[in-house]
């Protein structure tokens, strides 16, 4: 599947693929917080489009396009920001027309897990497989009188394709965990041993503590389910240390591909 950027100005957008750090879950303790995965896939899920130069802002709590100032670090220096639509909200231009393929839009939104005080980020969806129209990444402001900074090469746009209509395709449902027998089994198991396992954290010496945390989630393991399974083929399919049984298709990372010339 294609992304294509097409700049619409003299330069380039500086776009990268987005790194699963996040200087929050850096300061964790022993770096806890990457213990998460769905966090870690989440913050690497898509390309970051980077501000080019630095500069503050700050909003005074009114409805117009005024209300909002910018600061660059010097005069004269282009901002990609502006106040364009008033009542607090911070306009970024992305300078380029991105093309997915048939029956895929773009979601444009801030950083995943990386928050800014002072200010939120607005998602949009946008159907980027048939429109030649540009679009902007807009924040909107949750405190005036306060100057808030990007840096220079600081992120302020996430973009990745996503499939139009899928989520309208999903029949949601709600069912008795009883009715599924497996399930039920496998969950009760894993609440007892997560239970445990908590408890334990706090007994000095304990083999909770040697481990720090359970990583049943991060290997793909499900305790409680047979140590093998069937495949369609027939054959049988070995389980991962822990019990239970890996998918196939379990991520721990992402491998995003970075835009590059065509050619």
């Amino acid at each position: 599947m294609r992304l294509i950027c097409y700049p619409t100005s003299g330069e380039t957008p500086k776009i990268k693929a987005a790194p699963v750090e996040r200087d929050w879950m850096d300061r964790t303790p022993q770096g806890f917080g990457y213990r998460c995965l769905p966090l870690n896939i989440a913050n690497a899920h898509g390309w970051l489009l980077l501000n080019r130069a630095a500069f503050a802002a700050e909003w005074d709590g009114g409805p117009g396009i005024a209300a909002i100032s910018l600061h660059p670090p010097a005069a004269g220096v282009p901002l990609s920001a502006s106040s364009h639509f008033g009542h607090g909200v911070l306009t970024f231009c992305v300078d380029a027309l991105f093309r997915t393929e048939p029956g895929y839009d773009l979601m444009v939104t801030g950083p995943f897990n990386q928050p800014k005080d002072g200010l939120q980020p607005l998602t949009g969806v946008v159907e980027t497989d048939w429109a030649p129209f540009s679009f902007t990444m807009n924040w909107i402001f949750t405190r005036k009188l306060t100057r808030i900074a990007f840096e220079s090469d600081e992120p302020f746009c996430m973009i990745f394709p996503v499939k139009r209509g899928l989520v309208e395709e999903v029949e949601p449902e709600i069912r008795a965990l009883e009715s599924n027998a497996e399930m039920a089994h496998a969950f009760r198991i894993w609440a007892d041993s997560r239970r445990d396992f908590n408890r334990n954290l706090t007994v000095p010496g304990s083999s909770a503590q040697a481990r720090k945390w359970q990583k049943d989630y991060f290997r793909g393991t499900t305790p409680g389910l047979p140590a093998t399974k069937p495949t369609p083929g027939g054959e049988q399919r070995a389980g991962v240390p822990g019990g239970g049984i890996s998918p196939p298709d379990h991520r721990t990372k992402l491998k995003l591909r970075e835009f590059k010339p065509a050619g």
